[in-house]
């Protein structure tokens, strides 16, 4: 759910994301294997902390109780008014460019950014943008949409997509939105951290077990027990549909 001042990428304004996306679909596995990553990867206590892209607060309660002070930023404002509706005076809603954040320099002790960076058409300004509004010795938790999915490489080798997963060209499928649906190269965000000085201290390889057939055999809950093991196991091979990297701005 980003946003910026040359181009809208995603503009959710008046999409009920929560029912439409969460609630009535099956998702749940995928719902649990995020919450999973981010109780592995953030910093047990923070002062300002903000959600990037965090649209109603799906996974607010991951979060709350480990900030004094939570931010809630999202480009469209009904879902900002949503998420103001579920958790009142918990939360702080801020609308705007991700782009061009509302955070001062050096604000924030901790960020996230979960399911957003498939909307992102310039992955290095918005970096950028969160490494200047974290405070030195601040953590970022990003989640990336992954161009190098075993299925993607799949479908290439078999000639069914064009889309080559072994380069580290950025991924626009746009039969998915005309607006643009953006997948990356693991290599190719992991060199955008390392030149804009992020510090890599961990990576998961996350919703291992993305697939329409393994959610006809196997229980949610079987699923969410095997991506526990799995998410550590399989991350330096970096296959996974999600791939979560928790970095830290240095001390200066």
């Amino acid at each position: 759910m980003g946003g910026m001042s040359e181009k809208v990428v995603s503009d959710y304004n008046g999409y009920d994301y929560k029912k439409e996306f969460w609630e009535n679909a099956d998702r749940e596995y995928e719902d649990q294997a995020d919450r999973m990553a981010i109780r592995k990867l953030l910093p047990k206590r923070m002062e300002k902390f903000a959600d990037i892209g965090g649209g109603y607060g799906r996974l607010a309660n991951e979060y709350l109780k480990r900030a004094r002070k939570v931010y809630i930023f999202d480009y469209s404002k009904s879902e900002l008014k949503q998420a103001k509706e579920i958790y009142g005076d918990k939360i702080e809603t801020k609308a705007g460019d991700i782009y061009k954040l509302p955070f001062k320099d050096d604000e924030l002790d901790g960020l996230m950014m979960v399911r957003v960076t498939h909307h992102l058409a310039y992955m290095d300004k918005a970096m950028r943008e969160l490494y200047r509004v974290l405070k030195p010795g601040g953590v970022a938790v990003i989640e990336v949409a992954n161009k190098r999915t075993l299925p993607k490489m799949a479908r290439f080798v078999t000639g069914r997509s064009k889309v080559n997963p072994f380069d580290k060209k950025v991924a626009n499928y746009k039969e998915i939105s005309a607006d643009g649906f953006y997948n990356y190269h693991p290599k190719y965000v992991e060199e955008i951290f390392e030149k804009i000085g992020f510090k890599c201290e961990k990576v998961l390889s996350v919703s291992n077990f993305r697939s329409k057939s393994l959610k006809k055999i196997l229980k949610t809950n079987n699923l969410v027990k095997m991506e526990d093991k799995a998410q550590q196991f399989l991350a330096p091979i970096r296959f996974a549909p999600s791939i979560y990297y928790k970095l830290r701005k240095p001390e200066k």
